[in-house]
């Protein structure tokens, strides 16, 4: 096996003995544990597991260790998925008029800190078709109406397939995507939107929180399902902030909460670090990758 470290993620039905068995299979198959770690939902019965492991040393295929697991994993009910890290994630960011998010996730992959090849930016609009060419990245410009939306999700749906491309990340991208195209990338398309939603929405969110004396702003980042903005939810966060706010200064701190949250999200689905159950997504933190 080429890649050094491998990675699981488990769920199952909570049982006894099921770390003992886990470890021990990776054990007698020559791998070390480098990290393991685990979570019980008391309140649905079911465990979760990331473990990572360090392969050097083991001759062992992946195609035999996944029929290997395959079959300790079918009696105990385990849902897993395995990450070999020797590939690196294709990722395709769709935006419309906002730019602080798409610069930021591209500076990020440019400096290493996002593991991932940009391969494209989709957005309705040109507007920040400059920026796609600061870092010399595709960008297509495909606009949409009322009557077009399906030819122009269609066009998309080509193009990231055509690409490979295993995320989308919607970094701002102001279009109500189809339950068609979401079913089509279940749990690959993460969301990023201020967290006054529902309380402030349609246009100019915090001009409305300014008008309410809001005194916390926030940004949640969640995986993309049919349900509008009620996905799993993968990080948020929040800042404190007075009646001297201005609906500037709410916009623009905003704005630096949503590049921390849609990274962080970006991140751990790249890390191979969350394990979605139901609406819910269980996020573990980085073990010293």
């Amino acid at each position: 096996m080429k890649s050094q470290v491998v990675s699981f993620l488990i769920k199952c039905p909570d049982q006894k003995g099921l770390v003992a068995k886990i470890t021990s299979f990776f054990y007698e198959k020559g791998f070390n544990i480098l990290s393991s770690q685990q979570y019980v939902n008391s309140i649905e019965n079911t465990y979760f597991m990331r473990v990572r492991l360090n392969a050097e040393g083991t001759d062992i295929s992946k195609e035999t260790l996944e029929n290997n697991f395959l079959q300790l994993a079918a009696p105990l009910n385990i849902d897993w998925s395995v990450n070999y890290g020797d590939k690196k994630q294709n990722v395709a960011i769709m935006v419309s008029h906002t730019s602080h998010n798409l610069y930021d996730l591209l500076e990020r992959s440019k400096e290493g800190r996002l593991d991932c090849n940009v391969k494209m930016i989709i957005s309705n609009h040109n507007k920040l078709r400059y920026i796609a060419d600061m870092f010399n990245v595709p960008f297509y410009h495909l606009p949409v109406t009322k009557e077009t939306k399906k030819d122009q999700e269609d066009q998309i749906v080509q193009l990231l397939d055509s690409n490979g491309v295993d995320l989308v990340i919607m970094a701002r991208y102001m279009q109500i995507l189809s339950a068609d195209f979401i079913n089509h990338y279940p749990e690959k398309i993460i969301n990023i939107h201020h967290s006054f939603l529902p309380a402030f929405q349609g246009a100019n969110p915090y001009k409305k929180a300014y008008e309410r004396g809001v005194k916390l702003i926030g940004a949640t980042a969640h995986y993309a399902t049919v349900d509008l903005d009620e996905g799993p939810i993968i990080e948020q966060d929040v800042k404190p902030v007075t009646h001297e706010s201005t609906p500037t200064t709410l916009k623009r701190i905003g704005a630096d909460i949503e590049k921390l949250v849609l990274a962080r999200a970006v991140k751990n689905h790249l890390n191979h670090q969350i394990i979605v159950s139901g609406n819910r997504a269980v996020v573990f933190p980085e073990a010293g990758e």
